[in-house]
């Protein structure tokens, strides 16, 4: 049967400002970045791991009416549309202050939970994502 997860996706109204907050803040790479005509493929990784992708969508194109489209673009707007990310790192607090001084905002600072230690921010879009540093 199945045998990896290769994409997973997020809604973001701007892919540009996507690119700048993904790759330029939190140190992703772009993997792919391809003008297909009806939408632009848009996907970035964690450096040295190009198998697992996130597709920084755009909401539309042909598999959505523009109705629908916009409706899902008020949703993300409104952040009641984010998805959610998961990141493991090796140092959560260092992370954490890399980050918060690119501007970086967080909804929760790095707090000690059962599993390690995380932290949770949102992209501009209304995406949630955290960090772990996972117990030893």
């Amino acid at each position: 049967m199945f045998t990896a997860i290769t994409h997973s996706q997020i809604y973001v109204l701007d892919q540009d400002e996507a690119l700048d907050f993904y790759v330029g803040k939190l140190g992703l790479e772009v993997n792919s970045d391809v003008d297909l005509g009806f939408m632009r493929w848009l996907t970035v990784n964690v450096p040295g791991d190009p198998e697992r992708q996130i597709l920084l969508e755009k909401p539309g194109g042909p598999t959505m009416s523009e109705e629908t489209a916009q409706q899902v673009r008020e949703l993300v707007t409104k952040g009641a549309m984010g998805g959610h990310l998961i990141f493991r790192t090796d140092d959560c607090r260092k992370t954490y202050e890399t980050l918060l001084s690119k501007g970086v905002e967080f909804t929760q600072e790095p707090t000690e939970q059962p599993y390690g230690i995380d932290c949770g921010l949102r992209d501009p879009f209304g995406n949630s994502i955290r960090f772990t540093q996972p117990k030893a």
